[in-house]
This record gives structure tokens, C-alpha cells and sequence, in this order.
């Protein structure tokens, strides 16, 4: 168990996690060179690389600042920013806008769209690690905080899932089995939540999931079965990475993204880009950050100072890990395409903002652990 300690410590900014935030400042780096390339073509490009570097700008503010308040006074405020990302994803169903497959996951507020699922990430994180830390340091009431957990956590889900955004539903349930898992609870809650999803996997089928959603299915197991419509993004996308061999075409010289060959090559496939226009090298250097700030937020969470500052760690870092897994998997054709961003690299106010909140929190943790970095 962690031991639960006093987490001011003498100076942030000698126990400031340079190396993770260099490491994020530089994958978001060149992801405004990759975004700057995939918006090229585009009649508001200008105004897209001004909103995502103005974000990255502010999110990197907000990250510092973050990280010099004590993370163990987030707890309230916590719950009051989950009862607020409630209410937004309430209103998602009503107000909110779309795609053309039917799911709806933004909100329109003054000229500016962002999908409050970002948000919902990091209360959801906040308030569940508060009853796993109290569970995992064997508190009393433990069947009562487990209750609360699932309860918490499964509001946010079901809101999400509602207006048939289920790519981040399942981002959401990937993330609280994570924490699960590390908080080390019996197998019996995880073969529960487990075997209720499977049994609920025919209903979805029939029932919820529209004609377009089940063709995504099928065409990720066979994208030569509509290579026109449903397997076009992947069987694109995969040319593009592999057309891009060891060294890359060069920025604004790729032949399918350039040509708008590939859709949404800002967002959910930006990868295609990066294979495409950088090549292998490009994207193995985008792969290695990815590892090293991911094994950078293990090495904080296991040194953390208390388990609630684990848990932060954990929940948000496998946000990260999730999301970097599968806009990846889902641009080579390895897992199938759910419409997730690739984080600090895709074009996105929102997501830039809510990554770089979520930074600022794992830093707060990073200042206050309990042992001296490697």
C-alpha cells in the first residue's frame, strides 16, 4: 500500500517533471506540423492551425499551473466538475450535434464546438480514484464504495453511449477496467462487468447499432467487402502509411493526403499522414514519445505519494494509452475505426485543452511523489 504522507513539498520547480512535459511539448511540436500539412488543402485551414496552436499554447499554461496546486485538492472541486460534465453530456442528446452515422458527441457554445466527453475523462478519473484509493487502502464500508465506484463511473458511460457515441463508451469502459485492475479488486467484479458487456453484445447488435455502424464491423474484418464506401478510410489510410516507406514523401508533398484521398486526415486518421509524408522513421519517432511518456506516467503512478495520486495517474494515463492504441491500430486496419483522436498531434481545440489538463494533473502528482527520479 502507499503510504499517506504530506505532499507539499519545498519547490515545484525542482521537483518539475521536465523531461515528461519536454516529451509532450515535442510530440505536440510536430503534430502542428502534421496538422499544418492535413489542413493544407482546406478552404479554412488558416483558422484550424490558429485554434489547435492557440490551444496547445494555453493547455501548456494551464498544465504549469496545474501542476503547482496539490493535487489532493482536487477532490471536491472534482465532484462539482463531474456534476458539471454531467449536465453537459445530458444535454449532448438534446442539443448536441453529429455525424453521418447518426451519433451525436459535441455541443455548439458561441461559435465554438467541443465534445464534453473530454472533459468527462478527467472528473470521471478525479471521482472514481477517490473510491478506489479508499478501497485499495482497505477504508471501511468497501462494498459501499464499490457500489459508488460502478455508479460513477457508469453515469458517464451510458450518457455517452445514449447518443450512439459508442467509440468513446467503449474508450470509457477500456479505461475503468484499467483501474480496476491495478486497485486490485476481486476477479468476481471484473468477470461481472465483463460478462454483463458480453451478454448485452447481441442486443447492441440488433437493436442499437444503425446499418452503417454494423457495416463498420464488418468491413474492419474485410475492407475488400465495400472498398468504395465503408472500407474506403482504411484501405486509403493503409496506402498512405505504406506508400510513405522508410523516409517519407515530405511534408505537403503526400500523394493521397494531399489529394484528400484520405477523409478526416486532421483527426481520426492523421497517422495516414505521418506514414505517408514522414514515413517510417517519422512515425517511429512519434512512437518512441508515445512509449517513453507512457512508461513515464507508470514510473510516476507506482512512486506516487499516496494512492489517490496513483489512480489519478493511472485513470488519465490510460486515457492516453487507449486512445494512442487505437487511432493508431484503426490507421494500419489492425483495430477497427472508432473516430478517436490522436492526442496532441490531431486537429482539435477541445482535446488539445483537455490533454493538457490532464498533463497538468499527472505533474502535480510527478512534484509530489515520494522518491527521487531516475
Amino acid at each position: 500500500m502507499y503510504n499517506v504522507e504530506k505532499t507539499k513539498t519545498p519547490s515545484v520547480f525542482k521537483n518539475f517533471d521536465y523531461s515528461l512535459f519536454a516529451a509532450i511539448i515535442l510530440l505536440s511540436c510536430i503534430g502542428c506540423f502534421v496538422v499544418s500539412s492535413a489542413v493544407n488543402t482546406f478552404p479554412n485551414s488558416r483558422r484550424m492551425l490558429i485554434v489547435h496552436m492557440g490551444c496547445l499554447v494555453i493547455g501548456g499554461i494551464l498544465a504549469i499551473a496545474i501542476s503547482f496546486l496539490d493535487y489532493k485538492n482536487f477532490k471536491i472541486p472534482g465532484i462539482l466538475f463531474y456534476l458539471f460534465t454531467t449536465l453537459l453530456l445530458v444535454l449532448v442528446p438534446i442539443i448536441g450535434t453529429g455525424d453521418e452515422l447518426g451519433s451525436k458527441n459535441r455541443l455548439d457554445f458561441a461559435g465554438f464546438t467541443f465534445q464534453p466527453s473530454e472533459v468527462a475523462k478527467i472528473s470521471l478519473v478525479i471521482v472514481a480514484s477517490i473510491f478506489l484509493a479508499r478501497i485499495y487502502d482497505g477504508e471501511k464500508n468497501k462494498n459501499a464504495n464499490i457500489i459508488k465506484f460502478a455508479i460513477y463511473s457508469l453515469i458517464p458511460v451510458v450518457l455517452i453511449a445514449a447518443p450512439k457515441d459508442f467509440g468513446v463508451a467503449a474508450v470509457f469502459i477500456c479505461v475503468i477496467f484499467v483501474m480496476m485492475f491495478f486497485c486490485g479488486l476481486h476477479y468476481r467484479y471484473i468477470f461481472v462487468m465483463f460478462g454483463t458487456a458480453v451478454m448485452s453484445a447481441p442486443a447492441i447488435w440488433f437493436w442499437v447499432l444503425n446499418d452503417k455502424r454494423r457495416d463498420r464491423v464488418r468491413v474492419f474484418l474485410n475492407p475488400e467487402l465495400d472498398p468504395l464506401d465503408g472500407g474506403w478510410n482504411v484501405l486509403r489510410s493503409k496506402m498512405a502509411v505504406g506508400s510513405g516507406q522508410i523516409f517519407g514523401k515530405g511534408l505537403f508533398k503526400g500523394i493521397q493526403t494531399q489529394n484528400s484521398m484520405v477523409p478526416v486526415k486532421e483527426s481520426d486518421f492523421v497517422f495516414s499522414v505521418i506514414g505517408e509524408e514522414l514515413g517510417f522513421i517519422g512515425g517511429l519517432i512519434i512512437l518512441v514519445l508515445v512509449f517513453f511518456i507512457l512508461i513515464r506516467f507508470l514510473y510516476i503512478a507506482k512512486n506516487a505519494r499516496d494512492t489517490y495520486g496513483a489512480f489519478l495517474v493511472i485513470g488519465l494515463g490510460a486515457f492516453f494509452a487507449v486512445n494512442f492504441i487505437e487511432n493508431i491500430g484503426m490507421s494500419i486496419g489492425l483495430l477497427p475505426v472508432t473516430g478517436i483522436p490522436l492526442p496532441f498531434i490531431s486537429a482539435g481545440g477541445s482535446a488539445m485543452l483537455s490533454n493538457m489538463i490532464s498533463v497538468g494533473v499527472i505533474l502535480s502528482v510527478s512534484a509530489r511523489r515520494r522518491k527521487k527520479r531516475f
